[in-house]
């Protein structure tokens, strides 16, 4: 007889915590990847979480065989000729299985076990039948034949198949190359050799020669499929060939008490390794709000009208203090420049983000303009693509979306406005040239009264002549420069005030656009840094989890 073809060492156990942090890996992959992964590809992942839990929940060392195979292929006369009696009904009648039965070896508890598979059909093996002490701990299943053409048979089988620990696929030397049998089941499980036989069964009706070739050619087709460690054994249930090495086998797997283990340990790092496609290699790096956005931004929130409003307050309340105080009452005839923006009341300390909201609403400001919000979303547009180059497609929409711009960002950058102080201590050469105003006028104005003073008094027959400067009555000289020091100031004071008026504008537009690249990064850069640490997260942990 041909030996078994592909023995290897048995594989190295899966310590429990392995098979944990696997789990824990692609459960945090799913979570950061979400709806950027495949939707039907995640779906089965989570089950497969699910199945994880519930089959690791379940205490004990039972090992799960389930004996699989196309109609004809002898499957459940080798399952009697292990068990050592004729338990799975066989007939001409085909399918003849159509529901999975169970045997069982061991005494420990199966219950909870068996009713997890949904498996009814149960034949404890007796303690002293042949084979007891090297299957000590199995349960090994009779499935209905994968090609049925009933389809509740075919479903019943698939079922149990995503269940079971280890897999003995059984065909014979007509299918073994059957199309359904390898691209529908086996393929499926590749990464799966450690828990996996074929059995090529019914070899007594080829010559020695035609086994060899056949088993050979199965071979080829196993390593297709992804499991090119996997044994095969050529077997005659019939006649009791190769049963014995089957059980060998099969009880080199059992014996180890951990295949349940690695099947879900391969499950998940097959699951983990199809989702990896689905992210890149790396990250391109997160991109600052540019230049052409905190302009975009700026424009938006109406900085330079504000910014006009800051620097024509600073002027007019420079005049009112340093102008001539015989025409400075007419710029109190002027609308406050703040005022009509709505922004009078944020003018020292600026307002909270809560205080603006609550207290004031929103400015007067007017509202961004089309072609403002239309600069927003051009200028977020090609951040985002920047932020988003060589991402897998879901993954550059996600980066689109998290930086789009909603009316969130816009009321974000009223707020910012209205949070900025507007005014800050007055400058001390306010209060001097105001001193000095009042002191000119003061002269001016006695120069005046002792002017008109003279006819009066005259006119009393009462005759003072004024000192003089030279020829220059005091009192004229008084009114005189009076007059002119303060008109001189005045226009000093005026010069002064525009390049004051500047600069104050100045240190606002800073704090304003600080301000407004604050909120670009909590409503535009963090959204998006967010999707690539997510992005990063899924790609480590898929890695990870497909060890």
């Amino acid at each position: 007889m041909t030996p078994i073809l592909g023995r290897h060492k048995p594989a190295a156990p899966v310590p429990a915590e392995q098979l944990t942090r696997c789990s824990a890996d692609l459960a945090a992959a799913l979570d950061h990847g979400g709806s950027r992964l495949p939707a039907h590809d995640v779906a089965q992942a989570r089950a497969l979480l699910e199945k994880a839990r519930a089959r690791t929940a379940l205490t004990g060392s039972r090992t799960v065989v389930a004996l699989a195979g196309a109609t004809g292929s002898g499957k459940s006369t080798l399952f009697n000729a292990l068990i050592g009696e004729p338990i799975s009904r066989i007939g001409a009648r085909r399918p003849t299985t159509s529901s999975p039965a169970a045997a069982i070896w061991g005494e420990e508890p199966s219950s909870d076990l068996l009713q997890w598979l949904g498996v009814s059909t149960r034949h404890q093996v007796a303690a002293g039948s042949p084979r007891a002490a090297d299957l000590d701990g199995m349960i090994l299943l009779d499935l209905p034949d994968f090609d049925s053409n009933v389809a509740q048979h075919r479903a019943e089988a698939d079922r149990v198949l995503e269940l079971a620990d280890v897999f003995v696929w059984v065909t014979d030397p007509q299918k073994y190359a059957d199309a359904v049998m390898h691209d529908e089941y086996i393929s499926r499980l590749a990464g799966h050799d450690a828990v996996t036989l074929a059995v090529l069964n019914q070899v007594d009706l080829l010559q020695r020669v035609e086994v060899g070739e056949c088993v050979a050619d199965l071979k080829r087709l196993l390593v297709a499929d992804g499991l090119a460690g996997v044994r095969i054994i050529p077997t005659s249930a019939a006649r009791g060939h190769g049963v014995d090495d089957l059980v060998s086998a099969i009880a080199q797997v059992v014996q180890q008490r951990n295949a349940a283990e690695q099947r879900l340990l391969g499950d998940l790092t097959v699951r983990a390794t199809g989702l990896r496609p689905h992210v890149s290699d790396t990250e391109p790096p997160v991109q600052d709000a540019g230049p052409e956005l905190d302009r975009a931004l700026a424009q938006a929130a109406g900085i330079p009208v504000v910014l006009d409003a800051v620097e024509r307050d600073y002027f007019m309340r420079s005049t009112q203090r340093g102008g001539w105080p015989f025409t400075r009452w007419i710029t109190k005839l002027r609308p406050a420049p703040l005022s009509r923006l709505g922004l009078d009341k944020v003018v020292k300390g600026g307002l909270s983000r809560h205080e603006s909201s609550t207290v004031l609403g929103r400015s007067s400001l007017p509202p961004p303009t089309p072609a403002s919000r239309a600069a927003v979303d051009v200028a977020s547009r090609e951040l985002a693509q920047l932020a988003s180059v060589g991402l897998p497609q879901p993954w550059a929409d996600a980066v689109q979306d998290a930086a789009a711009p909603d009316e969130k960002l816009y009321d974000e950058l009223d707020r910012a406005v209205m949070g900025v102080p507007l005014r800050g201590r007055d400058p001390g050469w306010w209060s001097v040239v105001a001193v000095l105003q009042w002191l000119f006028a003061i002269v001016a104005v006695l120069g005046l009264l002792w002017l008109v003073s003279l006819p009066v008094l005259a006119f009393g027959q009462i005759h003072l002549d004024p000192p003089t400067v030279g020829i220059i009555p005091i009192p004229l000289l008084m009114l005189v420069l009076g007059l002119l020091a303060g008109l001189v100031l005045a226009s000093l004071s005026r010069w002064i005030a525009r390049r004051g008026a500047a600069h104050r504008s100045r240190v606002v537009g800073a704090r304003m656009r600080q301000e407004i690249s604050a909120v670009a990064a909590r409503q535009i850069t963090d959204p998006v840094a967010v999707v690539l640490n997510d992005h990063r997260q899924t790609r480590v942990h898929l890695e990870a989890a497909a060890g």
